[in-house]
C-alpha cells in the first residue's frame, strides 16, 4: 500500500510545531467538515484523512515512530507487522533509534500504541498504528475517540460546533459575561465529572486595548503562550485556552481593566466629564469630543446647563458576544472665565444687568 504523506495532507512542513499543526488541522477541519457540506462524499473523505493525519502528528509518540519511518515505510510493509510493535523485539525497527533522539527502543524508553478504534482510518493508519502495543490496555480518552468516531460514522474528529466554539489563535475560547463559565463546554473551573482542574492566569489591560482587543504574553509551566483579548472583555472575563494549561489542563486567562483618567465604564456603556466654556454654554456650538474611537462634534444648544448629560450612540465599549457597541454619556460642566480685567467687569455687569435671571434659590434649597 502506498505511504501516506501526513505532513502533505495538513499542509505544513515537516518542521512544523505542533500549534502549526493545530491550526492547520482546525481550519481544514472547518471548510470540509460533514456539518457544512453534508451528502458531499468527497469532503467527507478528505475530512477523514486530516483527521487521520492530525491523529498522528498531533501526537508526539505517533509522530516519533511516523517521522522514524519515513522512506523505510516499504521496508516494513514488506515485514508484514501488522498491528504489532514495529520497534519491538522481532520487529523490523527493533533496537531503532526514532526520531527526535528519545533513544532506542527498550530499555527506560517504553512505547504504546494508543489509538482511537482505526476502523474509519485508512489501511496505512491501520498496519500501523492499528492496535494497541500487546498487553497495553487502552485509556479512557482512547475509548472516548473511539465513541465519537463510531458515532459519526467512521469520521472521528471534533464536532463542528466544537471547531466552531473554539478561537483561532490557540483553540480556546471566551465567556460572553464577566465571572461566566466557559462557551466551549470543555473543562471548567472546578474539574467536576473528572476532569482536571484548570489553571489561571491574570492579564491586566488599559480601557483602549479592550476597546480594540490586545493579545498578551503569559507563562506557564515555563512556557510563554501568546493570548488573543478579544474586544470588549472587562475585569473577570475569562478566555479559555483548551489544553494549554500542562498536564492537558484548560489555561483561563482572567482579564482586569485599569481605571481609565477620562471614562467610567457601566457594562458596555461609558461615562465622562465634558468642560465647556460660559459662551458655549450660553450661546452654544459644536464642541469636539474625546472617545475611544477618536474625535466627534457634539452640539450644544444655548442656555445649557452645567450637569447635563448627552448621549453619544454607539461611542461605548464593544459588546463581547459581538452584538454592536454601548453608548457614551458626556455631563457638561461649565467652567467660568477667571482673572477679569477691569473693562471685563464692567461689560460683564452691563450684559448680567440685562438678563432678566430669576433668583435659582427661590425654588431650589
Amino acid at each position: 500500500m502506498d505511504y501516506r504523506d501526513y505532513y502533505k495532507t495538513l499542509g505544513v512542513p515537516r518542521t512544523a510545531s505542533q500549534a502549526e499543526i493545530k491550526k492547520a488541522f482546525r481550519k481544514l477541519a472547518r471548510e470540509v467538515h460533514p456539518d457544512v457540506k453534508p451528502g458531499d462524499k468527497t469532503a467527507e473523505r478528505r475530512f477523514k484523512d486530516i483527521n487521520e493525519a492530525n491523529e498522528v502528528l498531533s501526537d508526539p509518540e505517533k509522530r516519533s515512530r511516523y517521522d522514524a519511518l519515513g522512506a523505510d515505510w516499504e521496508r516494513y510493509s514488506r515485514a508484514g507487522a501488522g498491528g504489532a510493535d514495529p520497534f519491538g523485539p522481532g520487529g523490523p525497527f527493533a533496537g531503532f533509534q526514532p526520531a527526535g533522539g528519545r533513544g532506542a527502543a527498550g530499555g527506560n524508553v517504553r512505547y504504546e500504541f494508543r489509538t482511537a478504534d482505526a476502523g474509519g482510518f485508512s489501511d496505512f493508519f491501520r498496519m500501523f498504528f492499528g492496535a494497541a502495543a500487546p498487553g497495553q490496555p487502552q485509556d479512557a480518552a482512547t475509548r472516548n475517540a473511539g465513541a465519537r468516531q463510531r458515532a459519526a460514522g467512521g469520521a472521528a474528529g471534533p464536532s463542528f460546533e466544537e471547531l466552531l466554539g473554539e478561537m483561532q489563535f490557540d483553540g480556546g475560547g471566551y465567556d460572553t459575561a464577566p465571572g461566566g463559565r466557559s462557551g466551549g463546554g470543555r473543562g471548567s473551573m472546578g474539574g467536576s465529572g473528572g476532569q482536571r482542574p484548570s489553571v489561571e492566569a491574570t492579564a491586566e489591560l488599559g480601557l483602549e486595548e479592550a476597546f480594540h482587543g490586545a493579545k498578551r504574553i503569559v507563562e506557564v509551566d515555563g512556557k510563554r503562550l501568546e493570548v488573543s483579548i478579544p474586544r470588549g472583555v472587562d475585569t473577570g472575563s475569562r478566555i479559555r485556552l483548551a489544553g494549554r494549561g500542562g498536564d492537558g489542563r484548560d489555561l483561563f486567562v482572567v482579564t482586569k481593566i485599569r481605571p481609565h483618567p477620562v471614562f467610567t465604564r457601566h457594562g458596555a456603556d461609558l461615562h465622562r466629564e465634558l468642560q465647556i466654556t460660559l459662551r458655549e454654554a450660553l450661546l452654544g456650538a459644536e464642541v469636539p469630543v474625546t472617545t475611544l474611537r477618536g474625535r466627534v462634534l457634539l452640539t450644544i444648544p444655548p442656555a445649557t446647563q452645567t450637569g447635563r448629560v448627552f448621549r453619544l450612540k454607539g461611542q461605548g465599549m464593544p459588546r463581547l458576544n459581538g452584538d454592536g457597541q454601548g453608548d457614551l454619556y458626556a455631563k457638561v460642566r461649565v467652567v467660568m472665565p477667571t482673572g477679569l480685567s477691569p473693562e471685563a467687569t464692567v461689560a460683564a455687569t452691563t450684559f448680567l444687568d440685562l438678563v432678566d435671571q430669576p433668583d435659582p434659590r427661590t425654588t431650589t434649597p
